[in-house]
């Protein structure tokens, strides 16, 4: 006999429920499990029955439109099979809550789910050569258009000479996001952290290698499960020692998500989960805000008379700083959805010409057909 797991504890809740109270599943025999680690093609799951291993079915797999629409650590799915220690089958994840993603690194233009039905995402930096505020608001957009809470975590204070200044810059760009200033290696630093880490709770950490992940994660696990290696003494680079996602339960406590170092975040242009503008509207409201009031609605923010953003500029009330960021995040988002668009009109293409081909097929059987009558 198994002792069942209460999914509770993994943080399944009422969100995920059909108004009648009952679990969404529209295949008989299948059970509700959530994706704890992946590698590869293969899932580590856990449900009621106990943790396994996991994989897409064949169909899945065919209906997939891309990527994103793979199941990723966070999510929750409907699988089948697997009691007996074989690989269950995930037949469909169920909808995601909230998300963090990013466009695929490199030249191609998908997006990439890193992680899913997160209630925070801790956005850690180092408060040495790490520290980078353009970067800082590249991971506040970024989670923001996937609908969690961020919380700003700027590590190794111990290291840091102008630490006023540097909290006070982050200050400036966090909006409502708390702000936390703290040495890995200091128990009186982690009290404020224990109110994202509550039961049922997802807390994801994202950050650069080498900032001090993995020794957070495992000073709030109470036990060394991740493997820690220094940063480079030169240049405060960090080195890979988290080399795949995954979630794990604190004893008593919420859940934490650790994720690999990102050497790139390019965001996805996508609309918030509830609706709202994409990744860097949503973040620099600040700028959205000048440019309502400027002369003319359509105001590039160069020459026109009467720009709020120039404005804003001349007088420092907007910085240079804060400025070239949303352009560079405005003009990434751009050139993405571009790229997208000119992708859809070369798959449509392919489609029209497969369709050309299947009609003149159909049209050259039928004349056969006549001539043989």
């Amino acid at each position: 006999m198994f002792e069942k797991i209460n999914l509770k504890d993994w943080g399944f809740g009422e969100a995920f429920h059909s108004p009648a109270g009952e679990p969404l599943s529209d295949l008989e025999g299948a059970r509700i499990a959530r994706i704890t680690g992946q590698f590869r093609e293969i899932y580590r799951v856990v449900s009621e029955t106990g943790e396994g291993l996991a994989a897409v079915t064949g169909r899945f797999r065919h209906e997939a439109r891309g990527p994103a629409d793979f199941p990723c650590v966070g999510d929750w799915v409907e699988c089948h099979g697997g009691l007996t220690g074989d690989t269950a089958q995930i037949s469909r994840v169920l909808p995601r809550l909230t998300w963090l993603s990013r466009k695929t690194p490199g030249t191609t233009t998908v997006e990439q789910m890193i992680a899913a039905n997160l209630d925070t995402v801790c956005i850690m930096q180092s408060l040495d050569h790490n520290f980078n505020l353009a970067r800082l608001e590249r991971y506040l957009a970024a989670v923001r258009a996937g609908g969690a809470s961020p919380v700003i975590l700027l590590n190794k204070a111990d290291l840091c000479a102008d630490l006023n200044e540097r909290r006070a810059a982050a200050l400036a760009i966090a909006g409502a996001a708390p702000v936390h200033v703290l040495s890995a290696m200091d128990d009186a630093d982690f009290a404020p952290l224990a109110g994202y880490t509550r039961p049922g709770c997802t807390v994801a950490f994202v950050g650069s290698s080498g900032v001090g992940k993995s020794t957070l994660i495992n000073r709030l696990l109470g036990r060394n499960l991740q493997a820690t290696r220094a940063s480079r003494a030169d240049d405060s680079r960090g080195r890979h020692t988290t080399v795949a996602r995954e979630l794990f339960r604190i004893p008593d406590g919420g859940l934490i998500l650790d994720t690999p170092g990102m050497r790139e975040l390019q965001l996805w242009e996508t609309a918030t989960p509830t609706g709202e503008a994409n990744a860097a509207e949503t973040e620099f409201q600040d700028i959205a805000t000048l440019a309502a009031d400027c002369q003319f609605h359509d105001c590039s923010h160069e020459e026109e008379p009467g720009c709020a953003v120039r404005a804003a500029l001349q007088s420092g009330d907007l910085s240079e700083r804060r400025w070239r960021s949303y352009r560079k995040l405005t003009r990434e988002l751009e050139y993405q959805k571009s790229r997208a668009d000119e992708r859809g009109q070369l798959e449509r293409k392919r489609k029209d010409k497969s369709l050309h081909k299947m009609y003149r097929r159909v049209q050259s059987e039928a004349r056969r057909r006549r001539r043989s009558d």
